[in-house]
C-alpha cells in the first residue's frame, strides 16, 4: 500500500502546516506521519469543509455523532455529506441523516431515483415487516409539506404512526405541523410522545421547549431546553432558548451563562450579535460578574444549526 510523509500530504494537498496541526488539535483527525490514500481522501474532504467555513467543532461534533448513531468507523469515508447550513448530513443507505439532532431529512437529490425509498440508517430499532413502507410514507408526507399541503401530510404522518406508533421523526414533524397551526396543545402532545418513544432524540426535547414556551409554561420550557443541552452541550440553539428564558424570568447570571455559551458556539449572523449585545448590556448596565470559564463549560465553536423563526415565535432561536 501506497503510503505519503506529512510533507507529501501538504504538498499534494496545498496546505499548511498549521493546517494540519490544527485539525489534529480539533480532534478532526489522528496526529501520525504516514498517511494512506484512504487518509487523502479523507482530509481532502476537511480541506472543502474548511475552505467553505464549515466550523471544525461542527465537523468534529458530526463526525462523532454519526459514529453514534451509524455504527461507523470513518463517516467521512463510509458516507456522503451533505450541507445544511452550517450543520453537516450524511447520505447513508438511502437516508439523509442529521445526526446531532438524530433527524432523518428529505434527500431532495435522489427523491425521484431508486433510492429513495431505501431503508433509513438505523436510528432505531425498525418494526420488522413495516419499515419500508413507514419510509415511503415518510418521504411522502415531507413532499406534501413542501408542497404546503399540510392536511394531506397529516394524514400520512398518521398512517405513519398507526403502522409504527414509535417512529420519532412522524411524530416530530406531525407536531411541528400543529406548532406552525398555533394548535400548541396538539403539538405538545406529539413533542412529548416522541420524547418519551427516544429519549435520546435531542431535537424532540428542543422542540417541546418551544411550545411549551409559547404555551407560557416557562419553568417546563427552561426543563425540556436543559435535557436537550445534557444531550448535545454544544446545541446553539438550546443554549439561545435558555438564555431568552432565563432572562424573562429575571435570572440574568443564568441567562447571561448561556448567551456566552451560543457566542461560543455559533459567532457569526444576526443571532450571534444579539447575543454579544445582550452580554454586553448583562455585563456593563448590570455590574454582573463572569461567574463559570469557558473552557470548562463548552468548547469553543461556531454554531451547530441554522436558526429560523417560527410563527408566533419572534425571538427564540
Amino acid at each position: 500500500m501506497t503510503s505519503y510523509s506529512r510533507h507529501d500530504v501538504l504538498r499534494i494537498l496545498q496546505i499548511s502546516a498549521r493546517q494540519l496541526q490544527g485539525w489534529e488539535r480539533a480532534h478532526l483527525v489522528a496526529p501520525q506521519q504516514s498517511y494512506s490514500f484512504q487518509d487523502l481522501g479523507q482530509l481532502r474532504i476537511l480541506r472543502a469543509l474548511r475552505e467553505d467555513d464549515v466550523p471544525a467543532a461542527s465537523i468534529r461534533d458530526s463526525i462523532v455523532a454519526m459514529k453514534a448513531v451509524a455504527g461507523m468507523a470513518n463517516p467521512l469515508q463510509e458516507a456522503c455529506l451533505v450541507r445544511t447550513g452550517t450543520r453537516l448530513a450524511f447520505r447513508h443507505r438511502g437516508a439523509v441523516v442529521d445526526p446531532i439532532r438524530r433527524q432523518l431529512l428529505f434527500d431532495f437529490e435522489r427523491a425521484d431515483g431508486p433510492s429513495a425509498a431505501s431503508e433509513p440508517c438505523p436510528l432505531r430499532k425498525p418494526v420488522p415487516g413495516n419499515q419500508r413502507g413507514v419510509q415511503t410514507r415518510f418521504l411522502a408526507a415531507v413532499q406534501a409539506e413542501e408542497a404546503g399541503e399540510k392536511e394531506h401530510a397529516i394524514r400520512i404522518y398518521e398512517e405513519i404512526l398507526a403502522l409504527d406508533p414509535g417512529y420519532a421523526p412522524a411524530l416530530i414533524n406531525l407536531g411541528t405541523i400543529y406548532f406552525h397551526l398555533h394548535r400548541f396543545d396538539r403539538a405538545e402532545q406529539f413533542y412529548r410522545r416522541a420524547t418519551e418513544v427516544d429519549p435520546g432524540y435531542v431535537l424532540a426535547f428542543f422542540d417541546l421547549g418551544n411550545v411549551l414556551d409559547e404555551l407560557q409554561r416557562p419553568d417546563a420550557s427552561i426543563a425540556a431546553y436543559l435535557h436537550a443541552v445534557r444531550l448535545a452541550p454544544r446545541y446553539g440553539d438550546a443554549h439561545y432558548n435558555l438564555a431568552l428564558a432565563y432572562e424573562r424570568k429575571g435570572e440574568r447570571r443564568r441567562a447571561l451563562r448561556h448567551w456566552q455559551a451560543y457566542v461560543t458556539l455559533d459567532n457569526q449572523g444576526p443571532w450571534a450579535d444579539h447575543a454579544r449585545s445582550q452580554i454586553h448590556r448583562l455585563l456593563s448596565g448590570e455590574k454582573l460578574a463572569i461567574a463559570w470559564r469557558a473552557g470548562g463549560f463548552v468548547a469553543r465553536r461556531k454554531g451547530t444549526a441554522d436558526l429560523q423563526l417560527l410563527p408566533g415565535a419572534a425571538g427564540q432561536g
